[in-house]
């Protein structure tokens, strides 16, 4: 069957409209899997995720898949096929949820949605968004991306972030004065280089060669950050550097100028005067409209705003015509609303043919300090009069947040508030108007937290001699008046938490709950662990546990991990040596804390006690912690390999060293790469073979001894895999084969002209020529075969049936097979070759079955 949906690693993603697309067996899965998770398609869940072996499959729901461009996770449930137990977690009180890209993977190209996610996939290429994937998996991480390169995403659209209003006019206004449009108060301060010229660091042409005049250049935010990146940078503006010359540049940027204009003459004379000052091309850039493009009076082709500003929004095709019409040129689009009009036309086909090859340079950022940002303006009344007492509504409305309840007179500044506000219940009230239904959701977690917060505070009070009602704090009486009613009710609920430590079933319960959101690794009935910053955020039940365990121990902080132990009463703590900045940190000291018996019994490792790996790290940490993309990728890929059993506490570190390196792994800081060493040639190549065996078994290079070592360390990991992928197995299912061809050296490829085809058979594997390029661009390896008394069609049909592999030709009955691996894109294509009436073998491609995948 062709494959369908995303394909990344072990895993392929579909949208649950291609579920009919599916084989019987996946669609049967799918079904069993939500009947035991009780979810229902479109309601529950809209995305499958398979893993490749089909053990396991999960349920994903993104309820903005179809309306937001880059939807965000709210929740799934992973399903073991045969165990048929299943781990549900939920995102939606998470601040950092992971991101959905390339959807239009996961639909049929016959979908109506299916162009526009291309667009916008291509869209977000094209700007390089995709560039560095540990940076695009979580919402934090894109947000920041994404203005780093000078966009926002307004539903399935890419938008420059150019000169937009920031707010509506109001209905009641006063219409503004046609006369005397405000251009100047479109001019952003920029803290970032703006999207055009991010395009240019994108394609190279900020490396210091090219000088670049800013046509249109605002308050200089572009050019402060050019010139101090290097770049000889220049700049006129009509309102704020109207005394600066106008000067030839390599390249020019007329960046957002043009939809500001509200004179049609101009305008087209300013993209006729920019284009004349540039020597090789112009960069031109407008807004795109779009559903939230600013609202405002009709005027001419545009809006005229409640500032007195005007705005022409432009569609991509509107500006291309525009500037095509006016320049007579033909632009290049390389971004949303950006364009490159070349004057220079070598340069133009320089352009055109290494924009997608050539190596891209970082995006530059430009610093600014805190105090400079100044915050948008909102969008109504209530924004409005937010931001005029900002300052003082902020801090009143983190005191709300952190006491869970509205903050009484006595708690407050008052006069400061009535003078600004009028009341305190006049602030409050605005407050919530402005944060809206979020904010009231916010509240009440707020409210459920703080009063957890007391019930554990109460409950260590059992621990001490309890303090008369007079003594306690008066926010404290506050509080117990609020959430408890009185003092006494206050003090039975903290007598309630401890008594609910004594049945395991809470504990569990509590430990579910807190996998379910995240915080920790649950081991079924057994434990729950998990990095102790996050111990504040479990259910009250689990943290007054640990807290019962640390009047024993002291600060948990000093610990890196916690492991809560459902049924015996015992919480250990475990120190690790620089547990933040490895993917494999080491166990330096482990403390053991009986609840029971109070107990507390430590461990050092290092000397008494070999220091083990932390395997799997991602499982103990979440989104919301340092580094969690980088060690998720890495814990995927180790899993991948399938050659350690990581179950349980893991091989030891010695082993686990000697076995990555005999499969040719390295680790560089959150990076599992491919080892760069050249191993013995002796050394073994896999279960059956050694190197050497796949170096020397040609019959050329034996009779000649022509030295065939490979120089590439990529080389002898292309043939580490080849066999362990390939010949492995077929040794193991045919018994023991006999190799007639394996890697080709240069030399060795001089003595035999003729007989191969070192450009494309793969025996070079990844040797280079004299000019240092790849002789065969394929890359991986390749071998010839033999499989003694063995009809050799019925070999490659059970290759087909059961292996991955790359390209495998076919001779004869009892000729031997042709076949080569590579590590990505495995195509599973198959060859007979048929001698031609001139006597040339001649390859013609043939279905023997669908290849697995």
């Amino acid at each position: 069957m062709k494959k369908i949906g995303k394909h990344v690693g072990n895993y392929q993603y579909i949208h649950l409209s291609l579920r009919k697309r599916l084989d019987e067996a996946d669609q049967s899965a799918i079904d069993a899997a939500a009947e035991l998770t009780s979810t229902i398609a479109d309601q529950h869940f809209n995305v499958i995720k398979l893993a490749e072996d089909r053990n396991t499959l999960t349920l994903l729901d993104y309820p903005d898949f179809f309306s937001e461009g880059f939807p965000t996770l709210r929740r799934y449930w992973t399903v073991n096929i045969e165990s048929q137990l299943y781990r549900f977690r939920t995102y939606e009180d998470s601040f950092n949820p992971p991101i959905l890209h390339r959807k239009e993977l996961l639909i049929d190209k016959a979908h109506c949605d299916y162009p526009s996610f291309v667009d916008l996939t291509k869209a977000a290429d094209n700007i390089g968004l995709f560039d560095d994937p540990n940076r695009i998996g979580f919402l934090r991480a894109w947000k920041a991306l994404l203005d780093q390169k000078g966009y926002h995403v307004s539903g399935n659209e890419l938008v420059p972030i150019g000169n937009a209003e920031s707010f509506f006019d109001y209905p009641n206004q006063i219409e503004p004065a046609i006369s005397g449009v405000a251009r100047h108060l479109t001019a952003l301060t920029r803290y970032g280089l703006s999207a055009p010229i991010q395009t240019l660091a994108r394609f190279g042409y900020l490396n210091g060669s090219k000088t670049i005049f800013d046509y249109g250049c605002g308050k200089g935010g572009d050019l402060q950050g050019l010139r101090e990146s290097g770049v000889e940078a220049y700049g006129w503006d009509p309102y704020y550097s109207a005394e600066e010359e106008k000067r030839p540049a390599d390249i020019v940027n007329l960046g957002f100028v043009i939809n500001v204009i509200e004179n049609q003459e101009e305008r087209l004379q300013a993209l006729r005067g920019a284009y004349e000052l540039a020597d090789e091309f112009l960069v031109v850039s407008a807004m795109l409209a779009n559903p939230e493009s600013v609202t405002g009076r009709p005027y001419g082709d545009g809006v005229l705003t409640s500032r007195n500003t005007f705005q022409r929004y432009f569609t991509q095709a509107e500006l291309s015509h525009f500037i095509a019409e006016t320049l007579h040129e033909e632009p290049v689009p390389v971004g949303p609303g950006i364009f490159y009009v070349f004057k220079d036309k070598n340069a133009e086909q320089r352009f055109m043919y290494g924009r997608f090859t050539k190596k891209r340079q970082p995006a530059l950022r430009i610093k600014r300090s805190p105090q400079e940002r100044t915050p948008k303006p909102r969008i109504d009344r209530v924004h409005a009069k937010y931001q005029l007492h900002k300052p003082q509504l902020d801090a009143l409305w983190r005191q709300w947040l952190q006491i869970g309840r509205k903050p009484e007179r006595s708690e407050v500044n008052l006069i400061e508030i009535r003078q600004a506000l009028g009341s305190l219940p006049a602030a409050l009230r605005l407050i919530l108007a402005y944060q809206g239904k979020e904010g009231e959701a916010l509240l009440e977690q707020a409210r459920r937290a703080r009063r957890d917060d007391l019930r554990l505070y109460f409950a260590q009070l059992q621990f001490e001699r309890r303090k008369p009602y007079k003594r306690l704090e008066p926010s404290l009486k506050l509080d117990i008046k609020h959430f408890f009613g009185s003092l006494n009710d206050a003090s039975l609920e903290g007598q309630r938490l401890l008594y609910d430590l004594t049945k395991a079933e809470n504990i569990n319960d509590a430990c579910q709950q807190a996998a379910e959101h995240g915080l920790g690794w649950l081991d079924e009935s057994h434990s729950l662990q998990l990095h102790t910053s996050m111990v504040e955020q479990l259910p009250a039940i689990l943290r007054c546990y640990v807290s019962c365990g640390l009047l024993l121990y002291g600060d948990v902080s000093s610990a890196d991990l916690i492991k809560i132990h459902i049924r015996s009463g015992k919480l250990t703590l475990m120190k690790f040596d620089n547990f933040e900045d490895k993917p494999l940190p080491r166990m330096i000291e482990r403390v053991k804390i009986n609840l029971r018996s109070q107990r507390l019994d430590f461990f050092d490792y290092g000397d008494l006690y070999t220091s083990p790996y932390l395997y799997l790290k991602s499982r103990f940490i979440n989104e919301e912690l340092p580094f969690y993309a980088e060690q998720l990728t890495f814990d995927e890929k180790l899993e991948d390999l399938k050659i350690f059993d990581l179950s349980g506490f893991g091989p030891s570190p010695d082993e686990f060293n000697e076995k990555l390196e005999e499969r040719r792994y390295c680790i560089e800081g959150f990076q599992l790469k491919r080892s760069q060493t050249i191993p013995d040639i002796d050394a073994p190549c896999g279960q059956f073979f050694t190197y050497r065996d796949l170096i020397e078994c040609g019959e050329t290079q034996a009779t000649n001894s022509i030295p065939n070592l490979p120089k590439e360390p990529d080389s002898y990991t292309a043939l580490l895999d080849l066999a362990t992928e390939l010949l492995d197995p077929i040794v193991d299912y045919f018994g023991m084969i006999k190799l007639t061809y394996g890697f080709c050296s240069p030399e060795l490829a001089r003595k035999i002209p003729g007989r191969i085809a070192p450009k494309l058979d793969q025996h070079a594997a990844h040797e280079r020529n004299r000019s240092g390029n790849l002789i065969c661009n394929r890359g991986g390896a390749a071998v010839d075969f033999l499989v003694e008394f063995e009809n050799m069609f019925d070999v490659a049909q059970w290759i087909s049936e059961n292996l991955y592999f790359d390209r495998m030709y076919m001779y004869e009955k009892t000729k031997p097979l042709h076949i080569s691996l590579v590590n990505e894109g495995n195509k599973g294509e198959v060859y007979q070759l048929h001698c031609s009436k001139k006597g040339a073998l001649v390859p013609r491609k043939v279905h023997l079955v669908d290849p697995i995948n």
